[in-house]
C-alpha cells in the first residue's frame, strides 16, 4: 500500500477514535446529569453528594481509555506530523452538525497533549483556537421553553413554568407561591414598562440541581428589556415542594454560579446554548465560569487560558509574588491587571508542614468533589504552562528558581510551569483586617470575623475542618464574603478527632514547656485557637460576641454527630432574608 494512502487511513481511524471516546464521554456524562431530577424527586441527598464526587472523574477515565487505545492500536506516540495533522482536520469534519463540538475540541486537545511533547502544542496540532462555531446549534427538544403571559395571563404562564418540569412530587401549595413571586415581582420591578404584544417567559429547558435544589432559570423579554430570575424548588417537611424566593437582582444570580459553589447538574444536549442564555443574564460571567459550573470543568479550563493568552497579548505589566504572608507550601504569584492568582507547591515545604506533593494534589482535587457551602474557591489545575518570560518581574524569576526549581523548564523565550493552580483572586483576610483596624473600622472588622466564623461554621456542617484556621489562609470577596483557599491541612470532619484539654495533674505539670497530656495526629483541641486567632482585642470581642462555641470542642462533636448520622443541611446561595417565610406572612397571600 502507498505510503501516504496508509498514514491517511491511520488519520482517518485516529480521528474517529477520537471522537467516539468523546461520545461515550458525553453519553455517560449526560446520564449522570439527566438522572438528578430522580435524585431531587427522591430526596436522595447522599446520593447527590456520591454523583458529584464520580462524575468529577469521569472525564480523566475516558482519556485515559482513548490514549490507552491509541498507543495499543496505532502506537500513537511514535507517529509524526503526517498523521496528526491530517487526523485533526479529519477530526473537524465530525463535527460538522455535532451537539458538543466545543467539548470534543478540548477532548481531542487533552489525548493529544498526553500523548506527545509540547513542542506540539500550536494549532497545527491542536485547537489552539477552536474550529466549529457554537452559534445556533439547534437542539431537540429546544434549549428553552417559551410562555406568553399576553394570551394566557401573567398566573397561568407561572403555573405552566413549574408543571412543565413534571416532578414526580407535588407541589405543597403552588398558588400559594405563585402570589409571592408575583407580589416579589411587583415589589422590584413593578408594573412591566408598556408591555409589548410578544411578552415572554424564556425558561431554561432542564432545572439546574445542586445539593437540596432544584433552580429554574429564566428571563421576561418584554421588547428591548430583558429581566432575568432565578426560583430555587426545594422539598418541605411534609415531603412536598415548594418555592422558596425568586431573585431578580443581577448579584444575586451571578453569586448562584460562584466558583466557591459545588458544581450544578444540568441536562443539556448542548451546553453551548445554556452557556449563551446564561451569558445573556450574566454578561460579566467569563464563559470559563458559566462552563466550570456546569460541570464541564475541562472546557472552563480552555475558555479561560484562551481569554488569559488574550490578555497577555493586550497588556503590558509583569507577573509579581503576591503581596501577603508567604505560604509555607505554595508559592503564590499574580499579575496585577489579571483578577486571579497563581500557585506552584514547593519543592521544600515548612518545618510545620507534614504533608508531602502528592497528598497536596490530593486535598485540591478533594476541594472539586465536596459541597463547597460557598466557602472555598475553586481552583483551575494546569500542567505545562508556557507563559512568556519577558513578563515575570526578576524578583519573581529568582523566587521561582529558589522554591520551585523542578517545576520549571525554559524553552526559548517561554517559562514552561509544569504544574499550576490558578483561582480568583481576593484580599487576604488578614490584610483586610489589618487595615480595618488603622481605619479604626470597628464595623468592618465586626462584619469580617463574623463571616469568619460562619465560613468556619458551615464548612464544619459540611464535613470540611479547614486544619490552619489562620486568617491569612481566608479571603475576602468582591461581595465581602469570607472564602477558605488554602487547602494543605484540610481534613474531612470525621477523620478529626475534638478534645478538650484535660486539666493538668499537678502545678508542676502545667508550668512546664511541654504539654502534661499526649496528642493524636487528628487531635484538635479548639480551647487553643483563641492563642493564634484573637489577636487584638476588638477582634477577640467581635469573635467571642458571635462564634464563642468554636471554642469548645462540643460544637464540633456535634457537628461530628450530625454528619455520622446522614444529615445534609441547608445551605442557601442568597441572603435568608429573601427567602419568602421571613418576607410574606404564611398562608395565602391576597389574590
Amino acid at each position: 500500500m502507498d505510503a501516504a494512502v496508509s498514514r491517511g487511513a491511520t488519520a482517518r481511524r485516529i480521528a474517529q477514535a477520537m471522537i467516539e471516546g468523546f461520545n461515550k464521554h458525553y453519553r455517560r456524562f449526560r446520564e449522570c446529569s439527566a438522572r438528578a431530577k430522580a435524585r431531587f424527586e427522591a430526596a436522595d441527598w447522599n446520593g447527590v453528594q456520591q454523583a458529584v464526587k464520580e462524575r468529577i472523574s469521569y472525564y480523566d477515565e475516558r482519556v485515559t481509555q482513548t490514549v490507552t487505545h491509541l498507543h495499543e492500536q496505532f502506537q500513537s506516540e511514535l507517529l509524526d506530523e503526517s498523521v496528526w495533522q491530517p487526523a485533526k482536520l479529519l477530526y473537524i469534519g465530525l463535527l460538522i452538525d455535532h451537539k458538543q463540538p466545543e467539548l470534543a475540541e478540548t477532548f481531542f486537545n487533552t489525548v493529544f497533549c498526553r500523548i506527545m511533547h509540547r513542542t506540539y502544542f500550536h494549532n497545527d496540532f491542536i485547537f489552539v483556537r477552536p474550529a466549529t462555531s457554537t452559534e445556533y446549534i439547534e437542539s431537540e427538544p429546544p434549549t428553552y421553553r417559551s410562555y406568553y403571559p399576553n394570551q394566557e395571563g401573567f398566573r397561568e404562564s407561572i403555573r405552566r413554568v413549574f408543571l412543565d418540569f413534571e416532578w414526580a412530587r407535588e407541589f405543597e401549595d403552588l398558588e400559594r407561591d405563585i402570589d409571592y413571586i408575583l407580589l416579589r415581582a411587583e415589589r422590584e420591578i413593578g408594573d412591566w414598562p408598556q408591555a409589548e404584544a410578544n411578552l415572554q417567559i424564556q425558561v431554561l429547558a432542564s432545572a439546574f440541581y445542586r445539593n437540596k435544589a432544584a433552580y429554574v432559570i429564566g428571563k421576561v423579554v418584554n421588547g428591548a428589556n430583558e429581566y432575568p430570575f432565578m426560583v430555587p424548588v426545594l422539598h418541605s417537611t411534609a415531603a412536598r415542594l415548594y418555592v422558596d424566593t425568586v431573585l431578580f437582582d443581577a448579584d444575586h444570580i451571578r453569586t448562584l454560579f460562584s466558583l466557591s459553589r459545588a458544581y450544578f447538574m444540568v441536562d443539556m444536549q448542548v451546553p453551548a446554548n445554556y452557556v449563551q442564555f446564561l451569558r445573556s443574564i450574566m454578561p460579566n460571567k467569563p464563559r470559563s465560569e458559566i462552563y466550570t459550573m456546569l460541570g464541564l470543568g475541562k472546557q472552563g479550563k480552555t475558555a479561560f487560558y484562551r481569554g488569559l493568552i488574550s490578555h497577555l497579548h493586550h497588556s503590558r505589566d509583569q507577573f509579581i509574588v503576591a503581596p501577603g504572608i508567604a505560604g509555607l507550601v505554595m508559592l503564590v504569584f499574580t499579575l496585577p491587571s489579571y483578577p486571579y492568582v497563581f500557585k506552584v507547591i514547593k519543592d521544600v515545604f515548612g518545618a510545620s508542614k507534614e504533608v508531602d506533593h502528592a497528598t497536596v494534589k490530593r486535598k485540591y482535587q478533594l476541594v472539586k468533589q465536596v459541597d463547597r457551602v460557598g466557602r472555598m474557591a475553586d481552583t483551575l489545575e494546569f500542567s505545562q504552562v508556557a507563559l512568556p518570560k519577558a513578563r515575570f518581574a526578576p524578583e519573581l524569576i529568582a523566587e521561582l528558581h529558589k522554591q520551585v526549581p523542578s517545576m520549571l523548564e525554559e524553552d526559548g523565550g517561554d517559562l514552561i510551569i509544569k504544574h499550576l493552580y490558578i483561582e480568583r483572586r481576593m484580599v487576604p483576610l488578614n490584610i483586610y483586617l489589618e487595615k480595618a483596624e488603622r481605619d479604626g473600622r470597628e464595623d468592618v472588622i465586626d462584619e469580617a470575623v463574623r463571616e469568619y466564623g460562619n465560613a468556619i461554621r458551615e464548612l464544619a456542617i459540611a464535613n470540611i475542618f479547614p486544619g490552619d484556621l489562620l486568617w491569612k489562609n481566608f479571603g475576602v470577596t468582591r461581595y465581602g464574603r469570607v472564602v477558605f483557599y488554602d487547602y494543605d491541612e484540610i481534613e474531612y470532619m470525621t477523620d478529626c478527632n475534638f478534645r478538650k484539654i484535660p486539666p493538668p495533674p499537678n502545678f508542676e505539670a502545667e508550668m512546664a514547656s511541654e504539654a502534661w497530656y499526649s496528642v493524636g495526629r487528628n487531635d484538635i483541641f479548639p480551647e487553643e485557637f483563641p492563642r493564634f486567632l484573637l489577636v487584638s482585642d476588638r477582634i477577640r470581642d467581635a469573635f467571642l460576641r458571635y462564634h464563642a462555641d468554636l471554642l469548645d470542642a462540643e460544637f464540633w462533636r456535634q457537628a461530628q454527630a450530625s454528619i455520622r448520622c446522614g444529615e445534609v443541611r441547608d445551605f442557601f446561595p442568597y441572603p435568608e432574608s429573601m427567602r419568602f417565610c421571613h418576607q410574606f406572612e404564611l398562608g395565602r397571600a391576597g389574590r
